[in-house]
């Protein structure tokens, strides 16, 4: 068995389609024109897609863990649970950002488009970073408001920034805004004037 076979049984068991146009076997002459699997697949609702790929992939992890899948107003969550879920999320989340990532590609490649977002979270891990951020952020906005002085916080990801901005943004004395470009972007929180 060669190892492109193993890796594309493997994708196709995420739901990722891995043969080529080219590998694909030519249609009998008789047989009606059909779309190829993966195109056919586009037409599921993206809640299924983003639950079977998940359910894919944690299968060959933990099956013990389980996923659930829900749609917002502005994007997909999921949330993968069980007894050793927080292990998933990684050190610092990381495993967590390129579970995301993955799932956010699964669903552009079945989508055909790339605006639907895709929230991920394993063992209330972004639950308990975005409460660490909005207490850190109250924590600032006083230090901010009783100084008067700027505080410019480290380069972080949008996701984290967005916390704190949402913590902020009703705040009478302070407010915040990201500067920066890349991988640099980052926060700053400053007296609120007028």
């Amino acid at each position: 068995m060669d190892n492109r076979t193993n890796l594309d049984d493997y994708l196709a068991g995420l739901g990722i389609a891995g043969a080529d146009e080219s590998e694909l076997p030519p249609p009998a002459p008789d047989a009606a024109p059909s779309a190829p699997p993966a195109l056919e697949a586009a037409h599921e609702a993206p809640v299924v897609v983003l639950e079977r790929f998940l359910r894919g992939l944690i299968a060959r992890i933990d099956p013990e863990l389980s996923v659930s899948v829900q749609e917002t107003e502005d994007a997909l969550e999921a949330e993968i649970t069980g007894e050793n879920a927080a292990k998933l999320a990684g050190r610092d989340g990381r495993t967590l950002g390129a579970i995301e990532v993955l799932a956010y590609t699964v669903l552009a490649k079945q989508e055909g488009r790339s605006e639907l977002r895709v929230r991920v979270d394993i063992g209330g891990f972004r639950k308990r970073q975005a409460d660490t951020l909005t207490k850190l952020a109250e924590r600032l906005a006083v230090q901010v408001a009783k100084s008067g002085e700027v505080h410019e916080m480290q380069p972080m990801p949008a996701a984290e920034r967005r916390v704190i901005h949402i913590a902020l943004k009703e705040h009478p004395d302070v407010m915040s805004e990201s500067v920066g470009e890349g991988a640099s972007r980052r926060l700053i929180i400053k007296p609120r004037h007028g």
